[in-house]
């Protein structure tokens, strides 16, 4: 099996919506840093699990300097943007989503 891993740095707002108070109802941003984890039993043609840039392509270039409520259809929870950064990368098995230096979420597919 071969496994890659990808790490990309977004800086992006979100406004979270939550059953219950807290101070992330209000908007506020991160620098977001989001790893990606990749595998698979063969090589594509070119040699690769996947390239490295298409990753970058399909996270960082929709994501980074943005509102993620504008651009992302549902709440922007860190477990929330983890599973939607899973479900865009072909290959991808596992995603790590870092908020702030002691907030992470995870989401891995069984």
């Amino acid at each position: 099996m071969y496994r890659i891993k990808k790490t990309i740095e977004i800086s992006a707002a979100h406004q979270l919506k939550t059953t219950y108070p807290t101070p992330c109802n209000r908007l506020h941003g991160h620098n977001w840093i989001i790893t990606v984890y990749c595998q698979a039993k063969d090589l594509n043609e070119n040699g690769m699990v996947i390239d490295f840039s298409e990753i970058k392509r399909l996270v960082k270039d929709k994501l980074d300097h943005q509102f993620l409520n504008e651009v992302l259809d549902f709440n922007p929870t860190a477990e929330n943007i983890a599973h939607w950064v899973c479900d865009q990368i072909p290959n991808c098995y596992k995603v790590d989503v870092v908020e702030s230096i002691d907030n992470m979420a995870s989401y891995e597919k069984d």
